[in-house]
Formats: C-alpha cells, structure tokens, sequence
C-alpha cells in the first residue's frame, strides 16, 4: 500500500508500527522523524500548504490527515480522487484510538499495542505529587497559550499540571501580566524556538517564578511519540520533587 501522512506526529507513528519508505511514499517537510528513513521519502509540501500537483503524481492508496493540521479545503480537495483518513487527536483517549487505528490499517494490530501500553506506562509512572498552576507558552509576539481543548492541556493534566488557561479553548493569545497566577512557566521549544533569552526577560518581571524550556515534541506530539519519552518526563516531574 503507498502512503501519504501529511502530518509529522502520524509519520513517525508508522515507521515506529513497522512501515517503511516502500511504504510511506509522501511526507511534509516538517515530518523529521525517524530521520534516517524520512530523508528518503519525496516531499510534499508542508502541513498547511501541501503541493497537490506533487501529491497526485505520486499516486497513493491512502493519504492520512489531521484535522487541526491541515488546511480543509486542500483536504477535501484531495477527497476528490484518493482515499483520505482525517484524524482529529485532542485527549489521550483520541490517541489511543488513533495509535490502534493505523495499527488496523496497515496490519500491526500489535505493534499498536505494545505502544500505546508504553504511552499509558509512562504517563502513569510520571505525576507531580501535588496540582502545579502552569503556563504553556508556544508563541512570543504576541504570547499564546493553550486552552483545554488541545493535546497539550491533556498531557499537562495527566501528569499533575494544572493549565492555567483551562478556562479558554484552543491557542489565547495572552500578556505576560496574565501569568502572575502560575507556578510554572513553560516555554515550548516548538512552534515558537524558546530560548534562555526568553527565560530572562519573563524573569525581570517574575524574578521568583520558576520558568524553564520544555521540549514540545514530547507535549505536542501525538501518536507514539511519548512512548520514546520516558527519560525527559523522568527528569521534568524529578524538577518538581
């Protein structure tokens, strides 16, 4: 079966099933893991602004999708001819079915399994022993955050954090005043590439909050993703011991 993931979490999740690059024939330039196996799939575009023309050269039996990362009306477009799965993965719950999905699809019922074992695993092994207030932060100019509908506001709850914006929906945009409340400030090394620089200005106006980069692939990421993640949340929750 030839496949097109227009979404780099679901990239990763097949190859980490067991597909390969016969397989997976189409991925976006943003899909960069496994690396050594991506650098030889065509490109098609990125998440937002796929190349259809490229897309329809290649000729897939099936093209997978995600709601929030693709643009709709490309999605549709490409409807017209292919065969197109359209995940949409907000709670763990959403993950676990997208994990045994794909498991479906391409016949690795139990690679699925074993991952999605390993995800409940480490999110269960890894909780802070009381709630946190936390502010997610993955943009600067202006500063937004993430509501209570995202992936990230699950994964966040799940291992003892409490959103400080669980009260709005999908990515606020907020001021650095609204984040007198947290006791934590998270800056995401993705979308926005949060630096120690970053750290330091928040600081002239909260020099007693505890402010720290997160690695946003392990929050963000759905699919496998955080099943590779066991050593980082380790090393996050013993922060807060």
């Amino acid at each position: 079966m030839k496949i097109i993931s227009l979404v780099p979490s679901i990239t990763e999740t097949l190859f980490d099933l067991g597909l390969t690059e016969n397989e997976v024939i189409g991925r976006t330039k943003f899909c960069i893991h496994p690396s050594e196996k991506v650098k030889k799939i065509e490109i098609i575009g990125g998440t937002k602004n796929l190349n259809i023309d490229k897309i329809k050269s290649l000729k897939p039996d099936i093209i997978l999708a995600n709601k929030e990362e693709n643009v709709k009306d490309q999605v549709e477009s490409l409807m017209q001819d292919f065969r197109v799965e359209v995940f949409d993965t907000e709670t763990l719950k959403d993950n676990y079915q997208l994990v045994k999905t794909l498991g479906s699809l391409f016949g690795k019922q139990e690679a699925a399994q074993i991952f999605n074992e390993k995800i409940k695993n480490v999110l269960d092994q890894f909780k802070i022993k009381s709630p946190i207030k936390a502010a997610y932060l993955i943009w600067k100019n202006p500063y937004m955050t993430v509501g209570s509908d995202t992936f990230i506001h699950h994964v966040l709850a799940e291992i003892g954090f409490e959103n400080l914006f669980k009260d709005q929906t999908r990515y606020p945009e907020i001021t650095a005043d609204d984040l007198a409340d947290a006791g934590v400030i998270m800056l995401s090394s993705e979308p926005f590439p949060f630096k120690e620089k970053h750290i330091d200005e928040l600081r002239t106006m909260f020099p007693e909050k505890k402010i720290m980069i997160v690695d946003g692939e392990a929050f963000s990421w759905y699919g496998t993703h955080i099943a590779k993640c066991e050593d980082y949340f380790r090393n996050l929750i013993a922060e807060f011991a």
